[in-house]
């Protein structure tokens, strides 16, 4: 992101971005076609999610170490591109149904 720096992405938990993408790394050796979501890289760091605003940017920070991850391991561009539709398939689905939640809550009786 920049350079060397850690940035901090959890202030809750008080998590930076290198933390995020090593667990992330270590997922993704242990099966890299795996799904990994915030809150597997959360229960991977035996953290909770508490406030969860920071969830928007760890699914970013997941795309770009998966995508980095498989161009090292010299994936095929077909099983990368299928998987990365498939993440950003499950992260758009999991984005419209925090949006009816919030808009359900907020209904007046």
């Amino acid at each position: 992101m920049f350079g060397n720096e850690d940035v901090l992405v959890c202030s809750c938990n008080y998590i930076t971005d290198k933390e995020i993408r090593e667990v992330i790394n270590g997922l993704l050796d242990e099966d890299c076609w795996q799904l990994i979501v915030p809150a597997k890289v959360y229960h991977a760091m035996e953290k909770r999610g508490r406030c969860c605003g920071c969830f928007p940017n760890v699914v970013d920070i997941i795309i770009r170490t998966t995508e980095e991850y498989h161009a090292r391991r010299d994936s095929t561009d077909d099983e990368i591109f299928d998987f990365m539709s498939r993440l950003k398939q499950f992260h758009e689905e999991n984005r419209r149904a925090d949006i009816e939640r919030r808009q359900k809550g907020h209904r007046a009786a």
